[in-house]
Protein backbone atom coordinates (compact mmCIF):
# COMPACT_ATOMS: atom_id res chain seq x y z
CA UNK A 1 0.00 0.00 0.00
CA UNK A 2 1.40 3.46 -0.76
CA UNK A 3 -0.25 7.03 -0.55
CA UNK A 4 0.33 9.36 -3.06
CA UNK A 5 1.59 12.65 -2.00
CA UNK A 6 1.16 15.93 -4.35
CA UNK A 7 2.93 19.50 -3.74
CA UNK A 8 0.76 22.01 -4.64
CA UNK A 9 3.72 24.41 -5.54
CA UNK A 10 4.54 22.62 -8.81
CA UNK A 11 2.06 19.72 -8.67
CA UNK A 12 4.46 16.85 -8.55
CA UNK A 13 3.47 13.45 -7.16
CA UNK A 14 5.18 11.06 -5.98
CA UNK A 15 4.30 7.33 -4.11
CA UNK A 16 4.91 6.96 -0.06
CA UNK A 17 4.74 3.87 2.30
CA UNK A 18 3.13 4.08 5.35
CA UNK A 19 6.39 2.89 6.69
CA UNK A 20 8.35 6.20 5.24
CA UNK A 21 8.58 9.58 6.16
CA UNK A 22 7.64 12.57 3.31
CA UNK A 23 10.77 12.95 3.19
CA UNK A 24 12.36 9.68 2.38
CA UNK A 25 9.51 8.78 -0.02
CA UNK A 26 10.46 12.36 -1.65
CA UNK A 27 14.32 11.69 -1.61
CA UNK A 28 13.03 8.01 -3.55
CA UNK A 29 11.42 9.80 -5.96
CA UNK A 30 14.30 12.12 -6.88
CA UNK A 31 12.44 15.07 -5.58
CA UNK A 32 14.64 17.56 -2.88
CA UNK A 33 12.57 19.31 -0.41
CA UNK A 34 14.87 21.44 2.14
CA UNK A 35 15.84 19.63 5.26
CA UNK A 36 18.49 19.60 7.53
CA UNK A 37 18.83 17.50 10.73
CA UNK A 38 15.96 14.75 9.72
CA UNK A 39 15.77 14.10 13.03
CA UNK A 40 12.64 17.36 13.83
CA UNK A 41 15.07 19.30 15.35
CA UNK A 42 15.75 22.19 13.14
CA UNK A 43 12.53 22.78 11.55
CA UNK A 44 13.91 23.06 7.73
CA UNK A 45 11.45 21.03 6.42
CA UNK A 46 8.43 22.19 7.35
CA UNK A 47 5.49 22.17 5.23
CA UNK A 48 1.61 23.28 5.52
CA UNK A 49 -0.42 20.36 4.98
CA UNK A 50 -3.40 21.11 2.69
CA UNK A 51 -5.48 18.09 2.55
CA UNK A 52 -5.20 14.68 3.61
CA UNK A 53 -3.73 13.42 6.97
CA UNK A 54 -0.40 12.14 8.60
CA UNK A 55 1.48 11.16 11.82
CA UNK A 56 4.52 12.70 13.55
CA UNK A 57 7.18 11.15 15.21
CA UNK A 58 8.60 12.39 18.27
CA UNK A 59 11.00 15.79 17.40
CA UNK A 60 11.77 19.19 19.41
CA UNK A 61 8.76 21.82 20.11
CA UNK A 62 10.77 24.15 19.13
CA UNK A 63 11.36 23.14 15.32
CA UNK A 64 7.29 22.93 15.57
CA UNK A 65 5.09 24.94 18.17
CA UNK A 66 2.09 23.79 19.18
CA UNK A 67 0.60 27.39 17.32
CA UNK A 68 2.29 26.19 14.28
CA UNK A 69 0.68 22.04 14.28
CA UNK A 70 -3.06 23.83 14.55
CA UNK A 71 -2.14 26.09 11.72
CA UNK A 72 -1.34 22.74 9.55
CA UNK A 73 2.36 22.90 9.09
CA UNK A 74 3.96 19.57 9.80
CA UNK A 75 7.91 18.53 9.44
CA UNK A 76 8.64 15.79 6.61
CA UNK A 77 11.13 14.48 8.28
CA UNK A 78 8.95 13.17 10.98
CA UNK A 79 5.49 12.95 8.79
CA UNK A 80 3.96 9.57 7.75
CA UNK A 81 0.84 9.65 5.28
CA UNK A 82 -1.96 8.26 6.66
CA UNK A 83 -3.65 8.72 3.63
CA UNK A 84 -2.96 10.56 0.33
CA UNK A 85 -2.06 13.88 1.02
CA UNK A 86 -0.99 17.65 -0.63
CA UNK A 87 1.50 19.74 1.30
CA UNK A 88 2.65 23.28 0.39
CA UNK A 89 6.15 23.03 0.84
CA UNK A 90 9.27 24.60 -2.05
CA UNK A 91 11.38 22.42 -3.67
CA UNK A 92 15.22 22.51 -3.39
CA UNK A 93 16.77 24.13 -6.37
CA UNK A 94 20.27 23.10 -5.25
CA UNK A 95 21.94 20.35 -7.37
CA UNK A 96 20.74 16.67 -5.75
CA UNK A 97 23.81 13.96 -4.88
CA UNK A 98 21.93 10.91 -4.41
CA UNK A 99 23.45 9.09 -1.39
CA UNK A 100 25.32 5.76 -2.16
CA UNK A 101 26.30 2.69 0.10
CA UNK A 102 30.26 2.36 -0.79
CA UNK A 103 33.08 0.34 1.43
CA UNK A 104 35.84 2.36 2.67
CA UNK A 105 39.11 1.93 4.15
CA UNK A 106 40.67 3.35 7.34
CA UNK A 107 43.52 5.23 6.26
CA UNK A 108 44.69 6.68 9.89
CA UNK A 109 43.80 7.41 13.03
CA UNK A 110 44.89 10.35 15.16
CA UNK A 111 44.05 11.91 18.78
CA UNK A 112 43.43 15.64 18.53
CA UNK A 113 43.10 15.99 21.93
CA UNK A 114 41.84 13.48 24.91
CA UNK A 115 38.32 13.15 23.75
CA UNK A 116 38.81 13.52 19.95
CA UNK A 117 39.82 11.61 17.58
CA UNK A 118 40.53 12.34 13.40
CA UNK A 119 39.85 9.43 11.29
CA UNK A 120 40.53 9.26 7.56
CA UNK A 121 38.88 7.12 5.13
CA UNK A 122 39.61 5.77 1.62
CA UNK A 123 37.15 4.70 -0.66
CA UNK A 124 37.64 2.06 -3.05
CA UNK A 125 40.69 2.34 -6.07
CA UNK A 126 41.01 5.83 -7.69
CA UNK A 127 37.20 6.56 -6.09
CA UNK A 128 35.96 9.97 -5.28
CA UNK A 129 33.36 11.23 -2.99
CA UNK A 130 31.00 13.91 -4.60
CA UNK A 131 29.98 15.78 -2.03
CA UNK A 132 29.17 19.49 -0.72
CA UNK A 133 31.29 20.81 1.95
CA UNK A 134 29.22 20.71 5.05
CA UNK A 135 27.52 17.12 4.59
CA UNK A 136 27.68 13.92 6.45
CA UNK A 137 28.09 10.46 6.14
CA UNK A 138 26.39 7.30 8.21
CA UNK A 139 28.97 4.89 9.22
CA UNK A 140 26.87 1.49 8.64
CA UNK A 141 27.38 -1.15 11.79
CA UNK A 142 26.64 -4.84 11.22
CA UNK A 143 23.46 -4.81 12.74
CA UNK A 144 22.47 -1.82 10.25
CA UNK A 145 22.16 0.38 12.69
CA UNK A 146 23.68 4.15 11.42
CA UNK A 147 26.14 6.54 13.84
CA UNK A 148 26.53 10.06 11.79
CA UNK A 149 29.32 11.78 11.14
CA UNK A 150 29.93 15.32 9.34
CA UNK A 151 33.10 15.24 6.86
CA UNK A 152 35.71 17.69 7.88
CA UNK A 153 37.64 17.98 4.80
CA UNK A 154 37.06 19.63 1.20
CA UNK A 155 35.60 17.71 -1.53
CA UNK A 156 38.47 18.18 -3.69
CA UNK A 157 40.73 16.35 -1.23
CA UNK A 158 40.11 12.44 -1.69
CA UNK A 159 40.58 11.02 1.97
CA UNK A 160 37.46 11.80 3.91
CA UNK A 161 38.25 13.17 7.20
CA UNK A 162 35.89 12.76 10.26
CA UNK A 163 36.39 13.89 13.93
CA UNK A 164 34.96 11.49 16.24
CA UNK A 165 34.37 12.52 19.94
CA UNK A 166 34.47 9.78 22.07
CA UNK A 167 30.77 9.86 24.19
CA UNK A 168 30.62 7.59 27.37
CA UNK A 169 28.34 5.19 26.83
CA UNK A 170 28.45 5.10 23.22
CA UNK A 171 29.13 1.79 21.69
CA UNK A 172 30.71 2.88 18.03
CA UNK A 173 32.79 5.89 19.78
CA UNK A 174 33.95 3.51 22.36
CA UNK A 175 34.75 0.94 19.44
CA UNK A 176 37.03 3.61 17.34
CA UNK A 177 38.98 4.86 20.42
CA UNK A 178 39.96 1.14 21.77
CA UNK A 179 39.42 -1.04 18.75
CA UNK A 180 39.49 0.37 15.08
CA UNK A 181 42.40 -0.60 13.49
CA UNK A 182 43.68 0.99 10.45
CA UNK A 183 43.09 -0.48 7.11
CA UNK A 184 40.06 -1.98 8.50
CA UNK A 185 36.83 -2.36 6.18
CA UNK A 186 33.55 -0.12 6.69
CA UNK A 187 30.57 0.60 5.05
CA UNK A 188 29.24 4.11 4.74
CA UNK A 189 26.02 5.47 3.24
CA UNK A 190 27.21 9.31 1.59
CA UNK A 191 26.97 12.19 1.15
CA UNK A 192 23.42 13.19 3.32
CA UNK A 193 22.24 16.39 4.35
CA UNK A 194 21.75 19.98 3.21
CA UNK A 195 24.10 22.10 5.16
CA UNK A 196 26.02 23.22 2.94
CA UNK A 197 27.13 27.36 2.31
CA UNK A 198 24.46 28.60 -0.03
CA UNK A 199 25.03 32.04 -2.60
CA UNK A 200 25.22 34.98 -1.04
CA UNK A 201 27.19 38.44 -0.23
CA UNK A 202 26.11 38.12 3.45
CA UNK A 203 28.86 38.06 6.44
CA UNK A 204 28.50 34.36 7.58
CA UNK A 205 28.82 33.52 11.72
CA UNK A 206 29.69 29.93 12.02
CA UNK A 207 28.88 28.83 15.89
CA UNK A 208 30.40 25.15 16.38
CA UNK A 209 30.16 23.45 19.53
CA UNK A 210 32.58 20.68 19.85
CA UNK A 211 33.11 18.67 17.26
CA UNK A 212 30.69 20.69 15.15
CA UNK A 213 33.61 22.30 13.81
CA UNK A 214 34.10 19.51 11.76
CA UNK A 215 31.74 20.69 8.77
CA UNK A 216 32.56 24.30 9.60
CA UNK A 217 36.48 23.50 8.30
CA UNK A 218 34.84 21.40 5.39
CA UNK A 219 33.17 24.73 4.60
CA UNK A 220 35.90 27.09 4.91
CA UNK A 221 38.22 24.96 3.45
CA UNK A 222 36.38 24.56 0.20
CA UNK A 223 35.91 28.67 -0.02
CA UNK A 224 39.30 29.22 0.44
CA UNK A 225 40.08 26.49 -2.32
CA UNK A 226 37.52 28.25 -4.45
CA UNK A 227 38.83 31.74 -4.00
CA UNK A 228 34.90 32.66 -2.31
CA UNK A 229 35.35 36.13 -0.14
CA UNK A 230 33.23 36.84 2.07
CA UNK A 231 33.31 37.96 5.80
CA UNK A 232 33.56 35.73 8.21
CA UNK A 233 32.94 34.93 12.18
CA UNK A 234 33.73 31.86 13.69
CA UNK A 235 32.67 31.07 16.42
CA UNK A 236 33.59 28.14 18.54
CA UNK A 237 32.11 26.61 21.77
CA UNK A 238 33.79 24.04 24.02
CA UNK A 239 33.45 23.35 28.29
CA UNK A 240 37.10 24.43 28.59
CA UNK A 241 40.27 25.18 26.56
CA UNK A 242 41.69 21.57 26.28
CA UNK A 243 39.11 20.79 24.60
CA UNK A 244 39.67 23.42 21.82
CA UNK A 245 41.03 21.01 19.24
CA UNK A 246 42.75 22.24 15.90
CA UNK A 247 43.16 25.87 17.81
CA UNK A 248 46.30 26.61 15.69
CA UNK A 249 44.28 26.16 12.43
CA UNK A 250 41.42 28.50 13.21
CA UNK A 251 44.22 31.34 14.55
CA UNK A 252 45.80 30.81 11.09
CA UNK A 253 42.54 31.33 9.14
CA UNK A 254 42.05 34.90 11.12
CA UNK A 255 45.60 35.87 10.42
CA UNK A 256 45.95 34.61 7.06
CA UNK A 257 42.04 35.64 5.55
CA UNK A 258 40.92 39.00 5.20
CA UNK A 259 37.49 39.76 6.98
CA UNK A 260 38.07 36.51 9.02
CA UNK A 261 37.28 37.02 12.95
CA UNK A 262 37.68 33.87 15.28
CA UNK A 263 36.07 33.61 18.70
CA UNK A 264 37.06 30.80 20.70
CA UNK A 265 34.22 30.70 23.97
CA UNK A 266 34.73 28.23 26.61
CA UNK A 267 31.92 27.61 29.29
CA UNK A 268 34.60 27.69 32.02
CA UNK A 269 37.54 28.80 33.43
CA UNK A 270 41.14 27.09 32.75
CA UNK A 271 44.96 28.00 33.16
CA UNK A 272 44.79 28.69 29.47
CA UNK A 273 40.87 30.84 29.82
CA UNK A 274 42.41 34.14 29.28
CA UNK A 275 42.70 32.91 25.39
CA UNK A 276 39.02 32.43 25.43
CA UNK A 277 36.13 34.19 25.95
CA UNK A 278 33.84 33.02 28.90
CA UNK A 279 30.74 31.98 28.72
CA UNK A 280 28.53 30.30 26.40
CA UNK A 281 28.86 30.63 22.36
CA UNK A 282 25.55 31.97 21.40
CA UNK A 283 25.59 34.45 24.26
CA UNK A 284 28.78 35.54 22.68
CA UNK A 285 27.13 36.33 19.51
CA UNK A 286 24.32 37.94 20.83
CA UNK A 287 26.44 40.35 22.61
CA UNK A 288 28.53 40.89 19.36
CA UNK A 289 25.44 41.39 16.70
CA UNK A 290 22.89 44.50 17.40
CA UNK A 291 21.14 42.96 15.01
CA UNK A 292 21.32 39.49 12.56
CA UNK A 293 19.07 40.56 10.39
CA UNK A 294 21.82 40.96 7.10
CA UNK A 295 24.04 37.82 8.04
CA UNK A 296 23.73 34.14 7.51
CA UNK A 297 24.37 31.38 10.54
CA UNK A 298 25.47 28.15 10.44
CA UNK A 299 25.91 26.36 13.03
CA UNK A 300 26.92 22.88 14.26
CA UNK A 301 26.85 20.79 17.60
CA UNK A 302 24.26 19.34 20.30
CA UNK A 303 20.87 19.72 19.38
CA UNK A 304 20.97 22.16 23.09
CA UNK A 305 22.92 24.11 21.15
CA UNK A 306 21.18 24.80 17.92
CA UNK A 307 17.85 24.99 19.42
CA UNK A 308 18.66 27.81 22.26
CA UNK A 309 20.91 29.88 19.17
CA UNK A 310 17.94 29.21 16.46
CA UNK A 311 15.64 30.79 18.84
CA UNK A 312 17.64 33.30 20.25
CA UNK A 313 18.76 34.53 16.56
CA UNK A 314 15.53 34.81 15.38
CA UNK A 315 14.83 37.09 18.30
CA UNK A 316 17.35 39.68 17.66
CA UNK A 317 16.50 39.74 13.74
CA UNK A 318 17.92 36.61 11.86
CA UNK A 319 15.80 35.44 9.09
CA UNK A 320 14.61 31.75 9.98
CA UNK A 321 15.58 30.74 6.63
CA UNK A 322 19.22 32.32 7.02
CA UNK A 323 19.92 29.76 9.63
CA UNK A 324 21.30 25.95 8.56
CA UNK A 325 21.94 23.52 11.07
CA UNK A 326 23.49 20.81 11.66
CA UNK A 327 22.82 18.55 14.63
CA UNK A 328 23.00 15.16 15.42
CA UNK A 329 21.70 13.28 18.30
CA UNK A 330 20.42 9.54 19.30
CA UNK A 331 16.59 9.20 18.25
CA UNK A 332 14.08 8.85 20.68
CA UNK A 333 11.85 6.21 20.84
CA UNK A 334 8.98 6.29 18.15
CA UNK A 335 5.86 7.55 19.48
CA UNK A 336 3.10 8.38 16.41
CA UNK A 337 1.13 11.24 17.06
CA UNK A 338 -2.08 11.78 15.18
CA UNK A 339 -2.09 15.56 13.94
CA UNK A 340 -5.56 16.18 15.01
CA UNK A 341 -4.63 14.64 18.25
CA UNK A 342 -1.93 17.39 19.07
CA UNK A 343 -4.14 20.02 17.95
Amino acid sequence: MTYTVTLKSSGKTFQAKPSQTILEAAADAGITIPYGCRSGMCGSCKGKLVSGDVMLEDYQESALTEQEKSDGLILCCKALATESITIDIRESEEEVIKSKVTPVRVESLEKLNQDVIKMKLKLPGDESLKFKAGQYIEFIMPDNSRRAFSLANPPHEDLLELHLRLIEGGKFTQFVFNEMKEKSIHRIDAPIGQFYLRESEKPIIFVAGGTGFAPVKSVIEDMIFNNINRPIFLYRGVGKFEDLYMHDLSLEWSNTIDEFTYIPVSQNQSSNSDQLRIGLVHEAVLEDFKCLNNVQVYCCGAPGLVQIAFESFVVKGLPEDEFFADAFTFAPPKKLMHTDQMK
